[in-house]
C-alpha cells in the first residue's frame, strides 16, 4: 500500500523536462503526510520526534527520503 503511494509520488519526478531521469532524495511533509495517509499536524509531530532526518531550509523541510523509508519498513 505505501510502496504504491511512494511509486506514485516518484513517477512524477523521475524524468525533467530535458528528459533526464533524476534520483529523488527528500520529501516535504505534505508529501508523507499523503503516504501514511495522516493530518498534517501529525506529519508534522512524527518530523519532531525525529524518528527520521529532516532538515529545514528557509521556512521548508526536507525528509530524507532513505531515512524516512528505512523508518517506515521498520514499522512492519
Amino acid at each position: 500500500m505505501f510502496e504504491e503511494k511512494i511509486a506514485e509520488l516518484n513517477k512524477g519526478i523521475e524524468q525533467m523536462d530535458s528528459g533526464d531521469i533524476i534520483d529523488k532524495r527528500t520529501y516535504t511533509v505534505d508529501e508523507i503526510q499523503d503516504i501514511l495517509e495522516i493530518s498534517r499536524p501529525t506529519a508534522y509531530g512524527l518530523v519532531k520526534k525525529n524518528l527520521f532526518h529532516s532538515v529545514r531550509i528557509g521556512g521548508h523541510i526536507r525528509i530524507s527520503k532513505r531515512s524516512f523509508d528505512e523508518w517506515l519498513d521498520a514499522q512492519f
